[in-house]
């Protein structure tokens, strides 16, 4: 308590630290403080600071996950936060650390920004966003459309983080997810770009090829029947929401405008769908 009060007078917070230790010791407050990080607000009362100390009501800093990031950038980022206490974990030990040992990490965190103390460690910030997504995806499970070619809440987060990387507009969302639960239904491939690009990894170089499209990984829906294997990212609600509540219609295939927008451009048919292609790449070569 002396060494506390002494360190708030050194710093102009009080103006006589032996009143404070009294007050403390005589209010029985002086074993009670707590250790942490506080932000002591101008004017604030030595009693109202000894009430702070007590409830431990530390300085709380802030991490935001992204919808759409791969868990490896998100790691990346938490690990540097100056308030993190990183660990050394790999992926796997990570999800062992958290108690999945048999689930693929990818994806199974809930995109939100969560407030912690300093020193809190990467592995809490984890499991607190391992808990909360697994909360929303059950709680959403139960609202999903009747009928869904989907049989579990793992194959809706997949279908969920493909969308994710589909589409920004959020009156798309469920159109996509349309596209994909009927090609799903029909047997059809979902030849989803963004699922290639996961399977290329880090050699991926911004562009994806043709060549990029015959290659086959587990994540190439252009070579491989059905959902990939895991997720590809973070999952918001919304395209959670769109994958389990997908619109209605015949569409069975959509193509990026090229308009600023990021919108797309819906078919029916593929010759509809080859002739929104074909202007897709001539607004680019104007470009």
């Amino acid at each position: 308590m002396s060494q506390v009060a002494s360190d708030l007078a050194g710093n102009g917070i009080l103006k006589k630290s032996i009143w404070f230790i009294a007050y403390a010791r005589i209010s029985g407050a002086a074993t009670r403080i707590q250790s942490g990080e506080y932000l002591i607000s101008e004017g604030t009362t030595p009693r109202t600071l000894l009430r702070q100390l007590i409830e431990g009501r530390v300085l709380l800093h802030q991490f935001t996950m992204i919808e759409g990031q791969r868990f490896s950038e998100m790691l990346v980022k938490l690990r540097a936060h100056p308030a993190i206490h990183p660990s050394i974990y790999s992926n796997e030990n990570i999800m062992e650390e958290i108690g999945k040992p048999k689930l693929h990490w990818e994806g199974q965190f809930l995109p939100d920004t969560y407030s912690f103390p300093r020193g809190t460690s990467d592995l809490q910030i984890l499991a607190w966003s391992h808990q909360a997504l697994e909360e929303q995806l059950d709680k959403m499970w139960e609202t999903r459309a009747s009928g869904l070619i989907l049989k579990t809440p793992q194959e809706a987060l997949t279908l969920g983080s493909i969308i994710e990387k589909e589409t920004a507009m959020a009156d798309e969302r469920a159109r996509i997810s349309g596209v994909f639960h009927r090609r799903l239904e029909l047997g059809m491939r979902l030849q989803s770009d963004p699922t290639v690009i996961y399977g290329i990894g880090e050699s991926f170089d911004g562009n994806i090829r043709r060549s990029d499209l015959s290659r086959d990984t587990p994540y190439n829906t252009y070579t491989r029947d059905g959902l990939p294997p895991t997720p590809i990212g973070l999952v918001g609600q919304a395209s959670l929401g769109a994958a389990l509540n997908p619109s209605t219609g015949p569409e069975l295939y959509f193509v990026a405008t090229g308009l600023s927008d990021g919108s797309h451009h819906f078919s029916v048919t593929l010759e509809e769908h080859n002739q929104a292609v074909s202007e897709y790449l001539e607004r680019l070569a104007k470009d």
